[in-house]
């Protein structure tokens, strides 16, 4: 397949999510501030409403690839981004400890994602041209891409505890020691007792993309596994991270229900990092991968959602 792709393209998408965001931002500032319960159902109702932007922008744009580069193209897409998608659930899970680690007030948690996901769109288009550039120099750089994929599988299937920390994280105490901290959460540096430092919401943002780094390393592995175009392998996955703020708010009730996710996670990447180790001699077309991919997390899901919980011991 011809990697090249017009610079017009390039240009178009970016426009794209510009237009997208000026779009959900416009609708996420209607009317006049409200607080309370208020305040809470209007986050709700915006992030449904972000969610399904999102997602029909993502399809949108599949039809794009599909009219301009051909229907094998516009599924290579559609199975990274949903591989890319199924992986930022996991992203959730972090943001919710983060925010509960931090102990960062429900009204300021959208600006941290705000600034959290732009930096995390730099930082995926930075690692798929590294992964890129790498596997168009050395093919066997694959394989350690699918011994990273299957790292990652066996670390979901074999998840850490939650640990309960009532006081701040031991970096955080040395730091403040290193630099005071500020404990305001309005902005991300304050000027208090005539020295300018650091908030809790800076040091929550910095953890956030230290996180971000880390599920980079296994995420775009597998879209590499999916798809080898520059284009395609970029879209996709800015098009899944694009979403991760509003379905966080979409899906924080509900992400402590959903406790055999890691499972299909974990068979995901199995999945995306066998499909590389047997690239010489099978080849799975991003049909099936596309295919296997919705199966996995739909019936993960499904078996979360039906299963009874598990009563917590006395």
């Amino acid at each position: 397949m011809e990697s090249v792709t017009p610079l017009s393209h390039w240009i178009g998408f970016h426009v794209y999510i510009l237009i997208l965001l000026a779009a959900e931002l416009l609708y996420a500032r209607r009317g006049a501030p409200v607080t309370g319960p208020a305040a809470q159902k209007k986050t709700h109702t915006t992030a449904i409403a972000a969610t399904i932007l999102w997602i029909a922008a993502a399809l949108v744009f599949a039809l794009f690839v599909f009219r301009t580069l051909g229907s094998g193209s516009s599924v290579e897409y559609l199975a990274g981004y949903a591989i890319e998608e199924s992986l930022s659930i996991d992203n959730l899970f972090i943001f919710l400890l983060l925010f509960k680690l931090f102990k960062i007030e429900p009204a300021r948690q959208p600006q941290v994602l705000f600034w959290g996901v732009a930096g995390a769109i730099v930082m995926r288009g930075a690692f798929i041209a590294a992964g890129l550039e790498l596997l168009s120099h050395f093919e066997w750089v694959s394989y350690i891409f699918a011994v990273i994929l299957l790292g990652a599988a066996v670390r979901l299937l074999v998840p850490e505890k939650e640990k309960e920390d009532a006081g701040s994280p031991r970096w955080v105490r040395w730091l403040s020691r290193v630099h005071p901290i500020s404990l305001r959460q309005d902005k991300f540096f304050v000027q208090e007792n005539g020295q300018r430092m650091g908030t809790m919401l800076l040091l929550c943002l910095i953890a956030i993309e230290l996180t971000d780094i880390v599920f980079a390393l296994d995420s775009i592995p597998a879209v590499l596994s999916i798809t080898r175009h520059p284009f395609l392998a970029y879209t996709s996955n800015i098009m899944a991270v694009m979403g991760l703020r509003s379905l966080y708010f979409l899906l924080a009730h509900l992400l402590v229900k959903l406790r055999f996710l890691h499972y299909g996670l974990a068979v995901v990447l199995a999945f995306a990092a066998i499909k590389m180790l047997a690239a010489r001699w099978i080849e799975v077309g991003p049909l099936l991968s596309l295919g296997v991919i919705v199966v996995t997390l739909g019936v993960t899901i499904l078996v979360s959602i039906l299963a009874p919980a598990e009563e917590s011991a006395a």
